[in-house]
């Protein structure tokens, strides 16, 4: 088993921001506890979305984000960065999306979690940090983070870490993931590939489907707030 540190949970409640003369929902505000807190099947408690049709949910339950991104985002921005600063839940170190697979399952405390699918950028990142094109570079650079999906509820705490227990035989990477969504879009090998997966989340699924059916779906709706 392979344990990996998490340096800060963190949780917030949404707030509305202003964006485009019009107040939005986001929670993607959220700041650290050191406290244990319960992991139900949706969130952390003292946790929420703004948005729940893109965030949240059972198949997007916790935000996973490496602290290894940190430096090279704080030179993006011209800012140090505190943990949360991308709307993670967990702030972790030595997991990024090289070293994890769709489908690897962790211990969590007293909760155990899995892999579903990568983070896909929002526009809500470049409102949270005024710079725009800021979801697109996040989108190009593969540092995106991921999501977890919870198999078993329970108390966590960040001096528990994440202790993977099961690493998915067919091993396909957050990385690869991102690079089929994002780059390689007309790979068939690929995307196949990642249908292969049984563990991918239902969106990502229902996406590549459609690329094989000839229906590409425009992400930068998304990045940019125009859906």
């Amino acid at each position: 088993m392979e344990y990996y540190k998490i340096l800060s949970i963190n949780v917030g409640k949404p707030i509305e921001v202003p964006f485009k003369n019009k107040n939005i929902a986001t929670g993607i505000f959220k700041a650290p506890i050191e406290e244990s807190v319960y992991l139900s099947s949706v969130n952390f408690e003292g946790d929420g979305q703004g948005d729940l049709v893109h965030h949240g949910g059972k198949e997007k339950a916790v935000c996973v984000f490496p602290i290894e991104h940190y430096p090279f985002y704080e030179n993006t921005l011209k800012q140090s960065l505190s943990y949360g600063a991308f709307g993670e839940n967990l702030t972790t170190e030595g997991l990024v999306e090289t070293e994890v697979c769709i489908g690897d399952i962790f211990k969590l405390g007293n909760a155990t979690v899995q892999v579903s699918q990568p983070r896909q950028p929002c526009y809500k990142l470049s409102v949270k940090y005024d710079m725009r094109e800021l979801p697109l570079i996040v989108q190009e650079t593969g540092f995106t983070g991921y999501y977890l999906r919870v198999l078993e509820e329970g108390a966590v705490s960040k001096l528990d870490g994440l202790i993977r227990i099961y690493s998915h035989p067919l091993a396909v990477t957050v990385s690869y993931a991102n690079r089929i969504m994002h780059h390689d879009k007309q790979d068939i090998e690929g995307i196949n590939k990642l249908l292969e997966v049984e563990e991918l989340s239902t969106n990502w699924k229902k996406t590549f489907l459609k690329r094989l059916e000839g229906k590409e779906t425009d992400p930068l709706k998304r990045l940019t707030g125009n859906e």
